[in-house]
């Protein structure tokens, strides 16, 4: 009997030792870990996207908490999101405008012209392997869904051959962008309207002999534009964003409608009579005399003329126009 009692006792006392040296040891030596990163992480989307640079939730979380990363470095969650972290972090939210992914490229099956007919693996990474696609512009989009398939919100399809952003879904998490071969995805602010969708970079006659809308750098657009918002560089037009109003009159005058805005939503200024005092300076500062009245007297809005660019409610001191 003594033979079994002794080892079992022996083998108590070192479970017990080193039990009271694990306990010890984990008291001695634990990390800390900030109470902020789980309530972080709870409030994120939990999608594991990628698109903050992160390896996931749990990694960004850690990283905001640190201050490595901003509180709105979360493309999914959008502005309530950015506001539920800076509560948890102390910090005032930033008002970052939503950006979305867009194709710049218009050149579908009815426009582009084909320079072979592709017969293999559905992937646009292996087309362009075979002398950089079976269209003939050789910076449109080749149509197979690479991005289609990375995109983990289905917010993009392929349509008649080109891919198109479901801006409603898209999450700006940047899969999309990263899968493209041609480069011919970018984010946006969602607010901007106004789009140049070609990346040609070839000249006019060149292109045109690759796609019936694509830019063939008239300068039309640069012309028409009266905030200096587009330019043509490398043989394609371009939008500077952040000069951009939404006037649309670029895409007006695109004779390819390589430039494309939805008129319907173009916008118009009113005039609120009542805080309305006669200055004028609404006047002096529309670019499209779209605004007529005497000094003192009440002001109008021409209708035909005005495209909503909204400098008159910027410049008005009274506050007395509205864009809508």
């Amino acid at each position: 009997m003594n033979n079994i009692i002794w080892p079992v006792i022996a083998l108590g006392g070192i479970a017990v030792f080193f039990g009271i040296v694990l306990a010890y040891a984990s008291k001695k030596f634990a990390v800390e870990t900030d109470p902020r990163v789980t309530d972080v992480r709870n409030v994120l989307p939990g999608a594991n996207c990628g698109g903050c640079g992160y390896a996931g939730c749990d990694a960004l979380a850690d990283a905001i908490v640190k201050g490595d990363a901003p509180i709105t470095a979360c493309p999914v969650g959008g502005e309530e999101l950015i506001g539920k972290i800076a509560e948890l972090m102390g910090v005032e939210a930033d008002s970052n405008e939503r950006q979305v992914a867009r194709v710049i490229c218009c050149g579908d099956n009815n426009n582009a012209k084909e320079k072979y007919e592709y017969q293999g693996i559905q992937d646009c990474k292996a087309a362009e392997m075979l002398a950089g696609g079976s269209k003939s512009c050789r910076y449109g989009c080749t149509g197979l869904g690479t991005c289609v398939r990375e995109c983990p919100f289905d917010a993009i399809h392929v349509v008649n051959g080109v891919a198109v952003v479901d801006e409603e879904k898209c999450t700006a998490c940047s899969k999309c962008i990263a899968a493209c071969p041609k480069g011919i995805i970018e984010l946006v602010p969602v607010s901007k309207k106004v789009r140049v969708l070609c990346k040609n970079l070839e000249k006019g006659k060149a292109t045109m002999q690759a796609c019936k809308v694509g830019c063939i750098a008239c300068q039309k657009c640069v012309k028409a534009c009266k905030f200096d918002a587009i330019k043509v560089e490398n043989n394609v037009a371009k939008i500077d964003y952040s000069k951009c109003v939404n006037c649309m009159m670029c895409a007006e005058v695109c004779p390819t409608k390589t430039i494309y805005a939805n008129f319907a939503d173009r916008q118009k200024a009113f005039i609120n009579e009542d805080k309305c005092i006669g200055c004028t300076i609404c006047s002096k500062h529309c670019n499209f005399g779209a605004i007529e009245g005497e000094l003192k007297g009440k002001h109008k809005v021409l209708d035909d003329k005005c495209v909503g660019c909204g400098q008159c409610a910027v410049k008005c001191p009274k506050d007395a126009i509205e864009i809508r």
